[in-house]
């Protein structure tokens, strides 16, 4: 039994990262669905923020990161 705990509290804290990961990303510019995508990656979520900063297209710093 904790071991089924354990594994629905490292989910349920995933998902906590994924939705701020999703706001930052938002914020920053991306459209929601390619927002997602790279929510749910490992790519470095300040680097994605900074491209789009830097004026580069949301779509291709996507394909950058992705």
């Amino acid at each position: 039994m904790a071991e089924t705990t354990e594994i629905i509290e490292r989910e349920s804290e995933r998902a906590k990262v994924e939705s701020w990961r999703l706001h930052v990303l938002i914020e920053a510019g991306y459209p929601p669905p390619l927002a997602e995508r790279l929510a749910a990656s490992e790519a470095d979520l300040h680097e994605a923020a900074a491209l789009v900063g830097r004026g580069c297209e949301p779509r291709l710093a996507a394909e950058i990161l992705l």
